[in-house]
């Protein structure tokens, strides 16, 4: 794994780093050109209640699923740590370097000096807030990647990475320090991720992986001494658009960066397929001479089909205030709804049965196909048969077959693709 990343780091191309937060979103993140993913192991990461999470027993099939395709895989263990869970933080750890996990993204010194004690690659959290050459120098004692604090501009970053190989800054693999940074994704109103507003309104705290989001909703603000109540341009006065970097990632890459992460460990899989499929499109073009303004807008489009709350550039481009979102929710321009699930896949003719139990479709329909080991594969209906007879439109209670290209199995579901503004009756609809 190792000669890979010297690889990557010598040409200078960005590696992608992608969420897992199921093995729907695994896969997703695989198929779709992933260099790297993240992922979190029961409670101890900032995403404890957002997504599924895996289990200790789950991380070897994690590895051999990344190590298949040559993909890193980096376990989050970034929360606030106390005295009862070190045995824990311990055990996950040694697991983790049993079942040859890459890497260990941290905070505590608990964890890292833990890691580091069983010859364990770490990477630092943005938790720590790094935002000088002085501090990167002193954590590279410790870790071969370091994601900056979110609030840095570009020209920051730039100062920091031109620093680093200047002073031949080196982590303990001898490697030069690398820097990672967030390419797209939610954000929040707190520095680097550190909020109390949920541990102090509903006692489940943000730094322990627990954020209740309350940033999230809608607030009116009133002057206690007056009583006059503020009039505010926008209500979501505390929920930031999403960070999106597409549109000038050539600067990204021009500033050093050597890993983009995507945020979104609590999306659905065919967010994380989409927003993947695009950035990698992206940093191959970069790489390849091809990338232009045509081929953003391309992306843009792309982008805006699944989950987002709006995009914005952070804080990369120096924007002094943030961009805040002006509804409740996603943005996006397509939903799913929820079909049916599959039923059997006969390899030899790559027919997929499927039992529809909830909205139709029909041929020329878009549809999404989830699953642990499917990921998420978007595709057209071209034709299919209704209960063994040729037809064109499939409905609750029927069994449907029509050809794809990979195999289905009984936990796979099955959506339809549609506008969002698209009225859908009493169909269950998803969001990703």
């Amino acid at each position: 794994m190792q000669k890979i990343r010297n690889s990557m780091t010598t040409t200078g191309k960005i590696e992608l780093m992608a969420p897992a937060g199921s093995f729907e979103s695994l896969q997703a993140a695989l198929d779709n050109g992933a260099d790297s993913i993240y992922f979190g192991v029961e409670q101890l990461n900032m995403r404890a209640r957002a997504s599924i999470n895996f289990t200790m027993d789950d991380l070897k099939e994690i590895s051999a699923r990344c190590k298949a395709k040559n993909v890193r895989t980096y376990l989050t263990l970034n929360t606030i740590i106390y005295d009862h869970d070190l045995t824990v933080v311990k055990t996950l750890l040694q697991k983790a370097k049993e079942a040859d996990i890459t890497a260990v993204i941290a905070m505590d010194q608990a964890v890292i000096a833990s890691a580091r004690a069983i010859g364990m690659e770490v990477h630092i959290s943005t938790q720590i807030n790094v935002t000088n050459i002085e501090t990167a120098k002193f954590y590279a004692m410790f870790a071969d990647t370091m994601v900056l604090s979110r609030e840095l501009s570009l020209r920051q970053v730039k100062k920091i990475t031109e620093q680093i190989v200047k002073d031949d800054v080196r982590g303990p693999s001898g490697n030069l320090l690398e820097i990672e940074i967030f390419g797209h994704g939610a954000l929040c109103m707190a520095v680097s991720g550190k909020c109390y507003m949920s541990l102090h309104s509903t006692n489940s705290s943000a730094n322990r992986g627990a954020c209740k989001q309350n940033c999230r909703k809608k607030y009116t603000v009133i002057d206690q001494e007056t009583g006059f109540e503020m009039e505010l341009d926008n209500e979501y006065i505390m929920s930031p658009k999403d960070l999106c970097t597409i549109d000038f990632l050539d600067q990204i890459s021009d500033a050093g960066v050597k890993v983009l992460k995507i945020e979104g460990r609590g999306r659905a899989p065919e967010y994380v397929a989409n927003v993947i499929k695009c950035y990698r499109d992206a940093i191959d073009s970069i790489e390849a001479g091809t990338y232009s303004k045509e081929k953003v807008i391309s992306w843009m489009l792309e982008l805006e089909k699944v989950y987002n709350r709006g995009f914005w550039s952070g804080y990369y481009l120096g924007q002094k205030l943030g961009e805040w979102s002006n509804g409740s929710g996603s943005q996006a321009t397509q939903k799913k709804v929820y079909v049916g699930k599959g039923m059997h896949y006969f390899p030899k003719t790559n027919i997929a049965e499927f039992k529809i139990e909830a909205y139709e479709i029909s041929v020329g329909d878009t549809i999404l196909i989830t699953g642990p080991t499917t990921g998420a594969k978007e595709m057209e209906v071209t034709q299919m048969f209704i209960n063994d007879v040729a037809g064109e439109k499939a409905q609750k209670g029927d069994s449907c077959t029509f050809k794809i290209d990979f195999r289905i199995r009984p936990s796979d579901k099955l959506y339809k693709i549609v506008p969002m503004n698209a009225e859908v009756g009493s169909a269950i609809v998803e969001v990703g």
